[in-house]
């Protein structure tokens, strides 16, 4: 059992929900980024989803774009990320998903990166800009290496596509809550909670929800639909306006916010 499966396995027993948080990985350098991983697990993080920084990140809103743009002024690259996976390993088990573009990965070798990644200890990987009907070649190289591949559903998502993005994903599903780029949003689509309760009927993963989500309210009341919570741009805008100690005691209490809104559940 993959270490996604076990950590969701281990929440149902207890009658919790996850808790996902993403950082962009070498925002702004990568002792900062291995330092975040371990302080978000101690506050309350059950996955922890890395952003590979990439130039034209098309899905992503003006915050996490600056951070990608941080990332990549200072050097950072995907063999990079890697390493910075399996130096984390020696201190941590807490799963870790890379979310990021097919460029990278393609320019990497699709077997390479599989590999490399799995040997790193990562746990998924979650390619934005590849849809379900083209993943087949990635899904085998993903499925040889023993990675999940972590699916992605919008609003728009119909019956068809939520088959496809099924028989290709594993892990969990990845629900985006709104349409368009990722972003903190004062409130939430009342169409959200219909749609997710329609997918679980479809779907035997779990599914957490992301893209919008910005305090322990909001993620309370996702958590109470759903078997997880994503939360990136709230996470990532610390990370733009503190540094050193001062980020740290910022993070420390927001994850564990997020993390007590959804024990609560709203």
């Amino acid at each position: 059992m993959s270490r996604i499966a076990e950590k969701f396995r281990e929440l149902r027993s207890k009658g919790d929900k996850a808790l996902i948080t993403f950082i962009t990985a070498g925002d702004p350098d990568m002792s900062t980024t291995a330092d975040a991983i371990l302080e978000m697990e101690k506050s309350g993080a059950d996955i922890v989803e890395l952003g590979v920084p990439f130039s034209d990140p098309m899905a992503d809103g003006p915050t996490i774009q600056k951070s990608s743009e941080r990332a990549l002024a200072a050097g950072t690259t995907l063999p990079d990320v890697l390493a910075l996976v399996k130096s984390v390993r020696s201190r941590s088990q807490i799963p870790i998903v890379l979310m990021g573009y097919y460029n990278p990965v393609f320019l990497y070798g699709l077997e390479r990166f599989a590999a490399d990644a799995s040997a790193a200890g990562v746990d998924g990987v979650l390619i934005v800009d590849l849809p379900p009907e083209e993943a087949g070649e990635f899904k085998r190289a993903a499925s040889s290496a023993g990675l999940d591949l972590i699916p992605l559903l919008t609003p728009t998502s119909d019956e068809k596509r939520i088959a496809k993005a099924t028989a290709v994903g594993s892990g969990f599903i990845y629900y985006v809550s709104v349409t368009g780029v990722t972003g903190v949003r004062q409130s939430l689509a009342d169409s959200l909670f219909e749609k997710v309760a329609e997918i679980q009927k479809r779907v035997s993963l779990p599914v957490a929800v992301g893209f919008g989500i910005s305090d322990p309210a909001q993620a309370g009341s996702v958590a109470r639909v759903s078997d997880g919570v994503v939360v990136g741009s709230a996470i990532v805008k610390l990370f733009e306006e503190f540094r050193g100690d001062e980020l740290k005691t910022r993070l420390r209490a927001f994850v564990a916010g997020l993390k007590a809104g959804i024990r609560n559940r709203g």
